[in-house]
């Protein structure tokens, strides 16, 4: 009778283990990861998306030539090797024998030949092709002066990947783990150019693929059996929730309805924080405004820094947010190397702009034409639907509304109109952000040049263009990363955006979320993570 009776609550629990989606690993329970990533991507076509939580999906469906490890350096991923020519100039790739796409279909080097080349194209209009500009022809191919032939990057056999730079770029080798640079499926994507969008005809060659896609919602997907190290991943699979609100996340967190899930209402951090459910990571991350330097008032760079100035940073960060944040002087946040090993770029630049300058602000205003704000009409600050968003902005509107007498009133927009929006300019003054690609201060600096896709507020200023050419085209480093620092000088002194803090992201997590790898870029690997 004992016998009965433990076989019977052995199938019992089995059954219960399956109904939960569990599989046990040795001593490690390991289950389906419920992940709040944010809003729904614009896009989860590698060469065409730009956001967070697009990068964070894409980095489990995906595999470049390398990926970072859990102190930010690059490692051997679709690429087992590669070797560096003596000018840095050539970097030939060679690939994992054997690597399949999720569909079975074998990974080719021309696959990554034909991603590249793709993203660089005038067809494409990708945001981030000026990411490929690197590659020798790279920006004269997407400007349509040369042949896509002559873009420095060719398939040698379906193993060999030779690419050729304009300049050595002493970054590149993690610049290629960024999502502009994952292959695509050219046989494919060449038959069906909406693969991208729908759950059946979504293809990558990552630990992970997808199952379903619900619009508005999730994305569903479980472990790729055609991942070259499915070995080593233990998740069976991972929920994506598509939620813009924070307040949600946060109520849908604690109802176990999430193990892990960005940003939660700053307003709630400090009870979390309490109650460790939040975890602060390093983040490679600036939240700004940017003015349209297109259209009056802002087009006066009188205007411009007269607002920057009137905020105060110290009270945002220290008062309002309260997770971690620092405030920004400048763009490049800390953790950026500078010329000598174990120097930071922000600590060797310092401030660039004072912080609650507000004599100095109403000075400037006045000069301007608008004394204690007078003939200055309402100005509309813009941002993306978000609790911390509106929070931040509010904050914002009644320190202008103090300290120069400006009214402003704030509008939201759902992401993907108010990325349409910042795209066309249609906009006054309005919320942004950018994370780093890489560990390099270029990655902040060329977003501000002349035709930049990412330059929402418009700015063009030939002697910045100029310094970020020299930085680029140097092989010098001491005058490489002096250029970058005389460019953020030049930016922050005409002031076509707000610098408000820099990042720490708090991120809501379970206990029984373990190794996961998160990039001082924000990218969240979860090849290896598990729940316990």
């Amino acid at each position: 009778m004992f016998a009965k009776k433990t076989t019977v609550i052995i199938g019992i629990l089995l059954v219960a283990l399956a109904i939960g989606g569990c599989s046990w690993f040795g001593d490690k329970q390991s289950k389906t990861l419920r992940y709040a990533v944010g809003a729904e991507p614009e896009s989860l076509d590698p060469r065409k998306s730009t956001s967070i939580a697009a990068g964070n999906i894409e980095a489990q469906l995906f595999e470049g030539l390398t990926t970072l490890d859990s102190n930010n350096a690059p490692v051997p991923a679709a690429a087992e090797r590669w070797e560096v020519s003596p000018d840095g100039l050539t970097y030939t790739f060679y690939l994992r024998q054997g690597l399949k796409w999720s569909n079975g279909d074998p990974v080719t080097a021309e696959d990554f030949e034909y991603a590249w080349k793709t993203a660089l194209s005038k067809e494409m209009a990708s945001d981030y092709a000026y990411q490929l500009f690197y590659l020798k022809n790279g920006e004269a191919y997407n400007a349509g002066k040369v042949e896509e032939s002559e873009v420095g990057v060719k398939a040698v056999g379906n193993n060999g990947l030779q690419v050729t730079l304009e300049k050595p770029v002493p970054y590149f080798l993690s610049l290629i783990s960024c999502q502009t640079y994952y292959p695509v499926n050219k046989k494919l994507a060449t038959s069906n150019e909406n693969w991208a969008a729908d759950a059946k005809s979504y293809v990558g060659n990552g630990p992970f693929k997808m199952t379903s896609w619900t619009h508005q919602d999730k994305v569903e997907v479980v472990k790729n059996d055609q991942y070259w190290d499915a070995a080593k991943v233990k998740l069976p699979g991972i929920q994506f929730s598509f939620v813009e609100s924070n307040s949600t996340v946060l109520t849908m967190f604690e109802n176990n309805q999430l193990d892990m899930a960005e940003n939660p209402p700053v307003t709630e951090l400090p009870r979390l924080q309490k109650e460790g459910k939040v975890k602060v990571y390093p983040s490679l991350g600036t939240y700004y405004y940017s003015f349209n330097v297109r259209q009056a008032p802002f087009d006066n760079p009188k205007v411009r820094k007269a607002f920057s100035l009137a905020i105060n940073r110290q009270d945002i960060v220290s008062r309002v947010l309260r997770g971690g944040q620092k405030i920004a002087l400048a763009i490049v946040p800390y953790g950026v190397p500078d010329v000598a090993a174990g120097e930071d770029f922000r600590v060797k630049g310092g401030d660039y702009i004072a912080d609650n300058d507000v004599a100095t602000a109403q000075k400037l205003l006045t000069e301007a034409g608008y004394p204690g704000g007078k003939g200055l009409p309402t100005i509309t600050l813009l941002y993306n639907t978000s609790d911390n968003n509106k929070v931040l902005a509010e904050a914002v509107q009644e320190m202008l509304k103090k300290n120069l007498g400006v009214t402003v009133e704030l509008t939201n927009q759902e992401r993907k109109v108010f990325y349409d929006t910042l795209d066309s300019h249609n906009f006054q003054f309005a919320r942004d952000e950018w994370v780093g690609d890489y560990d390099d201060a270029m990655t902040f600096m060329e977003l501000f040049e002349t035709g930049n896709r990412n330059n929402n507020s418009g700015y063009s200023n030939p002697a910045y263009d100029a310094l970020i050419q020299t930085a680029r085209n140097t092989t010098d480093q001491a005058v490489r990363i002096k250029a970058m620092h005389d460019a953020e000088k030049l930016l922050v002194e005409d002031s076509p955006i707000i610098p408000m803090y820099f990042y720490a992201d708090n991120v809501l997590i379970t206990s029984h979320v373990k190794d996961i790898v998160r990039t001082i870029m924000g990218t969240v690997y979860l090849k290896g993570a598990y729940i316990e």
